[in-house]
């Protein structure tokens, strides 16, 4: 599976929030790990137990192979199964997810695709459920959607008492509107804080702030 630039942006967005100290992190759960992109980010940066998520076998397969892989193995494990039937004996400090994207949007009739891209197994409700209980009481979650569908899925949090405290708007270039979205959510009431990102300047280069979020893990910025 290819890397998206979007996940590698709310990796390193998720991973600077965390380094700020604001929350003491002991354990994190993502959820829908993909190919382990986001749990590989987190570990390079933070010392933490990182357990992750994954329904589609394939994905967890790679995922589990690139953990073994990595410098971190010791501290990331991958399972393989529905986190809505997920059981875990201590809940999480900390949740990252990149959810199914377009709730409503036409599919392409491509199985795997469709789970991958669309909330064809997971919907935003049934989401924020299980964060709801993987989750510790103090604890905080870091989710990336498209823009439009972020409005919804706030909404939604903030019906079962989650509350938007950070927030990255990210463009695409300068020229662009915002595209998605990266939200940290709390249950403890309190201001939001926004900022925005373009990735592209009016050049079509990368702009500095993009260059200085993701120069620990690009090879070549």
């Amino acid at each position: 599976m290819k890397v998206c630039t979007d996940a590698c942006i709310q990796g390193a967005f998720t991973v600077q929030y965390l380094a700020s100290g604001d929350l003491t992190v002991s354990a994190i759960l993502d959820i829908g790990a993909g190919t382990g992109l986001l749990s590989l980010m987190i570990a390079q940066q933070v010392a933490v137990p990182i357990t992750a998520v994954e329904l589609d076998p394939g994905a967890a397969m790679q995922a589990a192979a690139n953990f073994q892989a990595s410098p971190w193995a010791d501290r990331l494990l991958l399972t393989q199964q529905d986190i809505r039937k997920m059981t875990t004996v201590a809940p999480f400090d900390f949740i990252i997810t990149n959810p199914p994207f377009y709730e409503t949007a036409l599919k392409s009739g491509h199985a795997q695709k469709d789970q991958a891209m669309h909330a064809t197994n997971l919907g935003y409700e049934e989401l924020l459920a299980a964060i709801d209980r993987q989750l510790a009481p103090g604890g905080e979650c870091s989710v990336l959607l498209p823009y439009v569908q972020f409005e919804l899925f706030r909404e939604l949090a903030a019906a079962k008492g989650y509350h938007l405290r950070k927030v990255l708007l990210v463009k695409q270039s300068v020229k662009h509107g915002y595209f998605r979205a990266v939200g940290i959510f709390s249950r403890a009431v309190g201001e939001t804080q926004t900022s925005e990102l373009s990735v592209y300047d009016e050049n079509n280069r990368y702009t500095p702030a993009f260059e200085n979020l993701l120069k620990p893990y690009y090879l070549k910025l």
